[in-house]
């Protein structure tokens, strides 16, 4: 009580006088150091980081509404998204906010001069060496190591004076031990990659089309094409009406680049007439993003560098040609090494990435993003902000698709609670377990089963955030599915918790040219930038018939647009040491809905075939 007392007091003080607001400095948020991470000494007073102080969003509750307005397809208001301006008159926050946050950083000797600003000045951003955040924090920075190898710069817990706890959401680098780990399995091992021991496979000739011609007689299910993805899912006679008002983005993280040489060498096999695509797609590097085009050294080989880079870029094309593709490839990882004397980015590349895009007026529709790790890793408050931030992209109109995950409810061995108590749970993936974008998982096969491959350990990811509730959109199917399980897995997940993925498409054994070879690539990683693909050509046509982009799409997905997808209900999202959630016949927690049709989708968006070219 008395606690309260005294914020009331100061939030008083500062409303009502110029004198600056002081309070003891209480500790803002603690998370757990999670158990792949171990600590391994101090950092160095000197190492720079590029700290991100994201405040409380005024009038947060307000976007929502117009978020669940304008994707509500029963709603008068469907479609009419809001600019970016609207939503940053939305999250900016108050003046009051804004000063009081000045004067502390300024009774730290952090001038405003040295502060840079989102569009909306929720977010504020500088360049501090660890020993300034030290002491701005009252909090003490050490490196830590991952079991794989990686090091990072964090601290588990962090304090604020006491009259910010409710301007401040989050800061971030602090706690959050966040990686986004790429989900694309290959089916060769790492050591196997290398220029050493493997020996490229001979590129699989894809089959000639036949307008009529169905998926079995075009696809092979063990090397899958953009003309078998096309054929089965429909798209396949659809030309493009609006490519340029209408188009398609990706992002990059970890170093990971789209090499054009490689995408060349795959649309003159796979996709002949998107072949000048491999050169005229647009990179956008953010903080020192990686565009490199030059030969891998053997340590890039080794470690498969670009694959999940060339994956997507050739996925996308080989669908969604002339459509222009963006790729975002964005810097802040892979993070720092410990012997290092100068200064290396261990910046967090979903925020870096987020702020930018936030900052532009012209975006795609559509963005596909194939990284991931346990949600478990971050605090709530950078998953919320975060998420937060993929809401002003729905309210505007973007489609924003994440990879589900690839080792089932969790790789087994690891599904452990990260709060200290060691509890075995299933473990809930970020940020696809987000409410605010669409998850997708990976199915393999005709007809279409559960995506799984025992080579690698790879599983098409399902579950249920322990962070995020259950959405309202979801509220007519999850519970039913829920229930369905009964007692099964009681206690390994969240009931009540946001439930993914949404849909599904093939993610199994796909061709990929990497390093001028071809490569089967396992993942949802594949199965993302497939419906970002599918999506994008929904849009085209909606774009050409003076309509709106779908937007964010999971309202109109859980009312109308789920009659469009193919139900998959054989396998499941085995992990934990557990057969993990099943695939059934409706909604379910590995596949969701099922893989889409393209016709019945445009169908269902009241878009008949005539006269557009399908």
């Amino acid at each position: 009580m008395l606690n309260s007392v005294v914020v009331a007091f100061f939030v008083g003080l500062a409303a009502s006088s110029p004198l600056r607001v002081r309070s003891p400095y209480v500790v803002k948020e603690t998370h757990f150091v999670p158990h792949q991470w171990t600590r391994v000494g101090p950092a160095p007073a000197d190492h720079i980081v590029n700290l991100q102080i994201g405040l409380k969003q005024d009038q947060f509750e307000e976007l929502q509404r117009h978020l669940w307005e304008v994707s509500d397809p029963d709603h008068v208001r469907y479609g009419q998204h809001l600019s970016a301006s609207e939503v940053n008159d939305l999250v900016k926050p108050s003046e009051t906010a804004l000063d009081l946050v000045h004067d502390w950083l300024l009774d730290n000797g952090i001038h405003t001069s040295k502060l840079a600003y989102s569009p909306a000045k929720d977010w504020i951003t500088v360049s501090l060496p660890i020993n300034a955040v030290e002491n701005l924090l009252k909090t003490e920075y050490s490196v830590f190591g991952h079991e794989d190898g990686d090091y990072i710069v964090r601290t588990p817990e962090w304090s604020l004076p006491q009259h910010l706890h409710e301007r401040v959401n989050v800061i971030q680098p602090t706690n959050s031990f966040f990686r986004p780990k790429k989900q694309a399995n290959t089916v060769l091992s790492v050591e196997d990659i290398s220029d050493k021991t493997w020996k490229p496979m001979k590129a699989p000739n894809p089959p000639t089309y036949n307008p009529g011609t169905n998926a079995t007689a075009v696809c092979n299910t063990s090397a899958v094409t953009p003309l078998c993805l096309r054929t089965l899912y429909g798209t396949i006679d659809y030309v493009p009406q609006v490519p340029g008002k209408n188009k398609v983005g990706l992002n990059d993280f970890l170093g990971e680049s789209n090499n054009r040489s490689d995408t060349r060498l795959f649309l003159e096999q796979y996709r002949p007439e998107a072949v000048t695509a491999a050169s005229d797609f647009k990179v956008v590097a953010i903080a020192d993003g990686n565009d490199e085009q030059t030969q891998e050294t053997p340590e890039e080989l080794a470690a498969g560098k670009d694959l999940e880079g060339n994956l997507d870029v050739e996925t996308i094309i080989g669908i969604d040609w002339p459509t222009p593709l963006i790729a975002y490839t964005t810097g802040g990882s892979p993070p720092f090494t410990p012997d290092l004397t100068t200064p290396t980015d261990t910046n967090e590349p979903y925020l870096v990435w987020l702020q930018y895009v936030l900052g532009q007026y012209d975006l795609p529709q559509v963005i596909s993003t194939s990284y991931a790790d346990d949600e478990q890793t971050v605090p709530y408050s950078y998953a919320k902000s975060v998420c937060d931030g993929f809401a002003q992209l729905g309210a505007r109109g973007i489609s924003l698709f994440f990879g589900s995950g690839d080792y089932g409810v969790g790789l087994s061995g690891k599904c452990v609670t990260n709060d200290g108590k060691n509890t075995t749970r299933f473990m809930a993936m970020f940020p696809t377990s987000c409410p605010y974008i669409t998850s997708v998982g990976a199915t393999k096969f005709i007809p279409e089963v559960v995506a799984t491959d025992a080579r690698n350990g790879f599983v098409s990811g399902g579950g249920f955030s322990e962070y995020f509730p259950r959405p309202s959109y979801q509220d007519s199917v999850v519970p039913e599915y829920v229930e369905s399980l009964g007692s099964q897995f009681a206690g390994l997940y969240n009931k009540e918790g946001r439930g993914y993925p949404d849909l599904a498409a093939q993610g199994y054994r796909y061709v990929t040219v990497w390093n001028g070879t071809v490569h089967l690539l396992d993942g949802t990683s594949a199965s993302t930038p497939t419906v970002s693909a599918i999506v994008s050509l929904v849009n085209d046509a909606l774009i050409a018939a003076g309509r709106s982009p779908l937007g964010f799409l999971n309202p109109w997905l859980y009312k109308r647009g789920f009659k469009a997808l193919t139900d998959i209900t054989s396998g499941s999202a085995a992990g934990c040491n557990t057969t993990g959630f099943p695939a059934q016949t409706g909604w379910d927690a590995v596949t969701g809905f099922g893989t889409p049709y393209f016709p019945k989708v445009l169908g269902t968006l009241g878009l008949s075939s005539g006269g557009h070219g399908w």
